[in-house]
């Protein structure tokens, strides 16, 4: 089994920053692709960032030039430095990657979810 876990996630006033991190666990073999998502209640769940397993990146046109995703291959980690951030970026935030476990094919596997806030 699998399982991700975000953390770095709160309140925040406007042109703050935040920095997201979701750690993979359990029989994994490999990682392709690590992704951020946004969702507010009721509406669909929107790519935030996103970095292939070569550092590729891209980002929603909203986010580029105040988000950084980056990736920790190591740790089986993503971040997701947030900076400048503005009262639209609130929304709970999750994270994904698609993952080779030991013995099967690849699968993408969800976060929690961790709640960010940018208010006064």
């Amino acid at each position: 089994q699998v399982q991700l876990v975000e953390s770095g996630g709160g309140l925040v006033q406007p042109g703050g920053s935040l920095r997201l991190s979701c750690a993979a666990s359990g029989s994994i073999f490999s990682i392709n692709s690590m992704g951020w998502y946004r969702q507010a209640p009721g509406k669909q769940r929107d790519l935030v960032a996103a970095i292939t397993g070569g550092g590729s990146t891209n980002y929603a046109d909203s986010v580029k030039g105040r988000f950084t995703i980056s990736r920790d291959n190591a740790k089986n980690t993503v971040y997701l430095q947030m900076n400048s951030l503005k009262p639209e970026d609130t929304d709970v935030y999750y994270c994904h990657q698609e993952i080779r476990v030991y013995g099967s094919g690849v699968s993408g596997y969800w976060g929690q979810g961790t709640q960010v806030t940018v208010s006064s």
